[in-house]
């Protein structure tokens, strides 16, 4: 996407396929070159450390080149360009607008975008300037997304047939053994047992029985901008399923005092909240393992996320 947050910190649950190439500027600038050549002669300048999933350009002072860093993300571009247009009006954030989608080429295996640069840096919560207007307008950008229309109806006739996107319903047993592998792994750095315990309550709870909604799949800290202290800006989206693992949000970017201010806002119900807990949990945990010994960045963020998910 757009901005300085890197793209994702939570790390890919699977990896198959190509071994990610050197994705450095000369290749950037023979796929624009050959693809779009209007930005071919724009400054270019990488964004570090990036995220997981992508490897992030700015191209110029308006544009942002995406590229995905391996065949988890490969679907990504072309996805959001399909749906980010129609959802963004009807959000209350603004979200990127993709302009172009790239074919593979030069030995580089995945479609590429780029998009609108969308200025800001990544939210903090010690940078918010009013944290409960910061957790009441979160609350309101997930009521939009998780009420939007179903997918085809936004989109009738071909694109709505072939979605393109990810429709996730029980996805919390699908992640149980790499999570305790990870409480495991992690025994030393997090009370095991008590992990062990928010993960299985989240895990017991009743699942999502409603039909699947929009969400955004990966709602945290590293996928929100923020100017002058205020959210600008929505990064990086998901699919359909259970909007629980949206509230990933309500661990990373805000309070124990703010917490309940978000919840009542989407008026949630307490299975939804012990499944969004237990998300905030998986995912932390994932990434902390995966790169808390190369990014002291993504390890303070993860202990954070960790930790705010057992207070509860």
């Amino acid at each position: 996407m757009s901005g300085t947050a890197p793209a994702s910190l939570a790390a890919p649950t699977a990896f198959s396929g190509p071994v990610t190439p050197e994705i450095d500027k000369e290749l950037v600038r023979r796929l624009l070159a050959d693809q779009y050549p209007n930005g071919a002669a724009l400054p270019l300048r990488r964004l570090t450390p990036g995220g997981s999933d992508h490897v992030i350009y700015r191209l110029g002072e308006t544009l942002s080149v995406r590229l995905p860093r391996g065949d988890w993300a490969a679907g990504q571009a072309e996805k959001e360009a399909r749906w980010l247009p129609l959802l963004a009006p009807r959000l209350p954030l603004p979200v990127p607008e993709p302009l172009f989608v790239g074919r593979p080429d030069h030995g580089y295996p995945w479609h590429w975008s780029v998009a609108r640069w969308l200025d800001g840096t990544q939210a903090i919560p010690e940078a918010l300037t009013d944290p409960a207007r910061t957790a009441r307008r979160l609350a309101d950008f997930l009521t939009a997304l998780h009420t939007l229309p179903p997918a085809h109806t936004l989109a009738p006739g071909p694109a709505g047939q072939d979605l393109g996107l990810d429709v996730r319903h029980a996805g919390l047993p699908e992640r149980d053994q790499a999570t305790r592998t990870h409480i495991e792994a992690l025994k030393d750095t997090f009370p095991a047992e008590a992990l062990t315990a928010l993960w299985d309550s989240g895990l017991h709870a009743p699942a999502w029985d409603r039909p699947p909604v929009w969400f955004h799949g990966d709602f945290h800290v590293g996928n929100l901008l923020m100017r002058d202290g205020e959210i600008s800006a929505v990064i990086d989206f998901g699919g359909l399923g259970d909007p629980a693992c949206d509230l990933v949000i309500a661990w990373t970017l805000l309070t124990p005092e703010t917490r309940p201010l978000f919840r009542e806002a989407l008026g949630l119900d307490d299975a939804t909240w012990t499944r969004g807990r237990a998300w905030a949990l998986t995912t932390g945990l994932n990434a902390h393992h995966s790169y808390a010994a190369t990014r002291p960045d993504v390890a303070r963020a993860t202990t954070h996320q960790i930790t705010q998910a057992l207070t509860g």
